[in-house]
């Protein structure tokens, strides 16, 4: 079983599994998640949240951000300069609309998150920006 550097299990998730894991979530969670949707800007549940905690995937509940790497872009989506593990994100090159950008995925499930930047913040000055229906919040115990 791969394990994560922050010691989660990141074996993938197959693809019945996968369709299991998603059937009882929202159309517009599914849209996102699998199609590679967008949800609308200032839209999205977890924009405001300000509480401390985790930002977990929102089909295999990996931890991906932290609270305390989130930060106000004024994008209109939940915005992190750091992910919760190098290794929890995968990245790959997307060319849709006629521009190349870096989409993000749960390494775990793969499912679709959003993209990175390199215009956030220090100290590392990359810009995860997500959708929150792509998320669950976990207070902090």
């Amino acid at each position: 079983m791969p394990m994560s550097s922050a010691g989660f299990d990141l074996t993938p998730i197959d693809a019945q599994t996968r369709a299991e894991m998603a059937k009882d979530l929202p159309a517009e969670v599914r849209h996102v998640l699998f199609e590679h949707g967008t949800e609308p800007p200032f839209c999205g549940g977890l924009l405001l949240e300000k509480e401390a905690g985790s930002y977990v995937c929102a089909l295999c509940s990996l931890p991906l951000f932290r609270s305390t790497s989130k930060f106000e872009s004024g994008t209109g989506w939940p915005s992190f300069w750091e992910p919760y593990a190098p290794d929890h994100i995968r990245e790959l090159t997307d060319t849709s609309y006629g521009r190349v950008r870096t989409e993000i995925r749960c390494a775990r499930c793969d499912s679709h998150l959003g993209h990175v930047f390199p215009d956030g913040p220090k100290p590392t000055g990359l810009r995860y920006c997500l959708n929150s229906a792509a998320l669950r919040f976990e207070k902090e115990a």
